[in-house]
């Protein structure tokens, strides 16, 4: 793994204030209307607001706790309205936030009914103002001056004139101008956050803020990818665009805990001046449409996991105003596919670099390990797989400990599942049915890594719908598909060892799924095996050393519906295996043949390649669920069964048979066969006549059966033949009935006698059919 070491510096927060806003008025003015409106519209909007009503204040002169009030402000509003300069108390104040807030931006007049002009030049009711106040104060001229030159100066700043706004207009202005204000020039939150910038540019395209449609934007993946940690810095850097802005977070559990019906009132507290008395959902819902319809909104649902809740609190783009933004977060794409949400980002796994600079920040403090944990912290990212709930858990965990500590902890990943990572991964599970939970833990512990379609096949063997149910998965962020195959993040796949092990923890035996070759072991040669079985994989070939079965192994595991074994030994036989079986693969299979009472009537794949079988015998009564036979490369096998009980057979592989001399005439009734595959079967010498009857047969392999000299007349009866392998085979002739093959594509015939012949005898040339059937490769 390359790392690279990341430096990134952040500029510093705002200053927190005691208070956001410090609000002056004159309270006969416009106590009860004007001011009183907009003190609800900026605390509504979460602004912190110091309201000085000096009506209500004993005395004339301003006290010091008013004094600090105005000190830890961050902005001054000043509604200055006709009589405003009538009241010294004012007066005094303006000084006081002049003095204060000496940068003009803090301060922000609001020029209610009266204009700015008459301030300037102090005429009208400011005029008749001073003149009282000149009169009252003769003896302190320089405080009226301090009056009139605070006037002056504020009517020079920018602010509002009430006279040019409808009411509910200017109140709406102000609050986001003044929300707008209060935000940081940079991420506060999100100056710690690792990889946080790149990962936030797919969102910001797809949110495109500014732009006047109304768009839901989906963000799905994995339980402690970042979906939280993403949204939150989002709202931090966008909500002030907004007029009203909601994070609705851990939505699944707060749903859980009060209901939905408490969220939509939490939602409604945000927006609606009177208590949220609704009775139901729908009530609920046509409110939040009704008060939302037209207003520019920022909402965010994160860990949404029912179509209800979307349902419920973001119905569709009618409910919200010009310019509206809904951002979800889940772990099932489907919800936001069902909820016809088009703009949907997956996100990934952190990189290398990023992991390790947020693993260091827990575990060092620092933004790369220490020279001596830096092997370690390597392989603690190479476990964790970018997953930053994993390195967050881990880094804490591992601060401050020594180099013992840690190496004992890395002893433990991948066999013990750290609780807090547990907890929030098996989420995702606890929300699947239970097919669908058992095809998760079938790919956690048997098929991760393979072929989709194969996997495909195994699992609907076992009467799951597969297909169905392999898509949920990839859905709900607990499975990949890559290139064809199926994959599962490690610690999914830990997780799900993890819930099999929690089965039984202190006998194997009584566990639905075994893997790990000690618990085999253990139950193979102890007999400890119970109906709880339900799956069995070991393969102990690259340890050199095979597993002894002992012959009543598998009496108990009446369930028992996947077996695949590599390098098994019986020492003292077998006596019995599940008829319950639908796959079985033992490769290496040691004896002569399958217990004489193994009769597996839905048993749909069969392989004993590079088995010891001689005699291939299997069951008393047809087995019509039967789709597979792999017996390659069994050195030992003379015969194969007569098929009529295996009436929709596909696939017979008999590659490297050697000893194999003929195929059972049986074969004739194979009609679903698609695939026979005899190569290098070099003492066969004859294929049956109705092989012509195979009517699905699409691959035919017969190279390197070097004693079998001709094909079957038959042989161009099968019209499904798509592709047909002879080369190094001693076929001589060539029955002229192949040119009646129309679907071959694939014809293979280097090395074949027939091929390299120069004997008059030679009864067909292929090449001749090349030139008839040039579409033959």
């Amino acid at each position: 793994m390359s790392i690279q070491r990341i430096s990134t510096s952040f500029p510093h927060s705002t200053p927190q204030w005691k208070y956001d806003v410090f609000l002056s008025f004159r309270g006969d003015d416009t106590r009860k209307a004007f001011t009183d409106h907009l003190y609800t519209a900026l605390e509504h909007q979460g602004i912190i607001t110091f309201r000085d009503d000096p009506e209500l204040q004993k005395g004339e002169a301003i006290s010091l706790a008013l004094f600090a009030a105005i000190e830890e402000s961050r902005f001054a509003l000043i509604v200055i309205s006709q009589n405003y300069a009538s009241s010294t108390w004012c007066l005094d104040e303006l000084v006081r936030i002049l003095e204060c807030m000496e940068v003009k931006g803090t301060v922000l007049p609001i020029f209610y009914d009266v204009d700015p002009s008459d301030l300037r030049k102090q005429t009208g009711s400011f005029k008749r103002a001073f003149a009282n106040h000149e009169e009252r104060f003769k003896d302190d001229k320089e405080k009226v001056q301090r009056w009139r030159s605070a006037l002056t100066e504020v009517a020079s700043f920018s602010g509002w004139n009430s006279k040019e706004w409808y009411e509910s207009q200017l109140i709406r202005d102000i609050v986001e101008v003044i929300w707008r204000r209060l935000q940081p020039r940079s991420f506060s939150y999100a100056e710690n956050l690792v990889g946080i910038y790149s990962r936030l540019q797919p969102v910001n395209v797809l949110l495109d803020v500014g732009v006047d449609d109304v768009r839901f934007v989906g963000i799905w993946g994995m339980g402690g990818i970042g979906k939280t940690t993403m949204v939150k810095a989002v709202y931090e850097r966008i909500s002030c665009e907004f007029q009203f802005s909601f994070l609705l977070t851990d939505v699944r559990n707060s749903v859980e805990k009060s209901g939905l019906l408490n969220l939509q009132k939490q939602l409604l507290s945000g927006i609606w001046t009177k208590e949220a008395n609704i009775s139901d959902l729908h009530e609920g819902a046509m409110i939040i449409r009704r008060l939302l319809g037209d207003k520019r909104v920022l909402l965010i649902l994160d860990d949404v996991n029912h179509p209800s809740h979307l349902e419920y609190l973001a119905g569709d783009p009618g409910w919200f105003g010009s310019g509206s933004r809904v951002l979800i977060t889940t772990r099932n794409e489907h919800l936001l596919i069902g909820h016809g949400v088009e703009r949907r980002l997956r996100v990934n796994e952190l990189n290398d670099a990023d992991s390790l600079e947020l693993f260091s920040r827990k575990a060092f403090k620092r933004v790369y390990p220490e020279k001596d944990f830096l092997a370690l912290s390597i392989s603690v990212i190479n476990y964790a797989k970018g997953l930053p709930l994993a390195l967050k858990v881990l880094g804490s965990f591992l601060y401050g400990r020594d180099l013992s500590e840690w190496d004992s902890t890395l002893g433990k990943l991948g066999r013990v599942c750290k609780l807090e990572i547990f907890d929030v991964l098996k989420i995702s599970y606890e929300d699947l049915d239970s097919e669908e939970k058992k095809i998760f833990l079938d790919i956690a512990c048997f098929f991760n890594g393979q072929d989709k379609d194969r996997v495909t096949k195994a699992l609907a063997s076992c009467d799951f719908a597969a297909i169905i149910g392999i898509k949920v998965l990839i859905e709900r962020s607990l499975l990949n598909l890559s290139d064809g195959r199926l994959w599962m993040h490690d610690l999914l796949r830990e997780m799900g060892h993890e819930i099999i092990r929690l089965e039984s923890p202190n006998e194997p035996g009584r566990c639905s799924r075994l893997w790990l070759l000690e618990d085999v072991k253990h139950v193979l040669t102890q007999n400890t095996g119970t109906e709880a079985i339900e799956g069995i994989l070991v393969d102990s070939t690259e340890l050199g050393v095979g597993v002894d079965v002992a012959p009543k192994s598998f009496l108990m595991m009446n369930k028992l519906r996947y077996l695949k074994i590599k390098n098994g030994n019986l020492p003292k036989g077998l006596d019995y295996l599940p008829n319950s079986l639908r796959i079985l693969d033992w490769t290496r299979y040691p004896l002569k043949s399958l217990p004489s009472h193994f009769n597996p009537q839905k048993l749909q794949e069969l392989s004993l390649s590079h088995s010891c079988i001689k005699h291939f015998r299997i069951g008393t009564q047809h087995l019509h669920n039967l789709k597979t036979i792999n017996l390659s490369h069994s050195v030992n096998l003379v015969n194969i069964p007569n098929f009529k009980g295996m009436p929709y057979l596909e696939f017979l592989f008999l590659e490297g048979c050697i000893r194999l001399y003929e195929v059972d005439p049986g074969i004739g009734v194979l009609e679903r066969l698609a695939v026979l595959n005899l190569k290098d079967c070099e003492n066969l010498v004859r294929l049956p006549s109705n092989v012509g009857g195979l009517k699905y047969l699409k691959y035919l392999n017969l190279s390197g059966c070097s004693k079998l000299d001709k094909l079957p007349d038959e042989l161009g009866h099968v019209v499904s033949l798509e592709k047909l392998d002879v080369s190094g085979s001693g076929i001589r002739e060539l029955p002229s009935s192949i040119g009646l093959l129309k679907n071959l594509k694939v014809f293979s015939v280097a090395g074949c006698k027939a091929a390299s012949s120069k004997s008059g005898n030679m009864m067909f040339n292929p090449f001749q059919l090349l030139q008839k059937r040039s579409h033959i490769p």
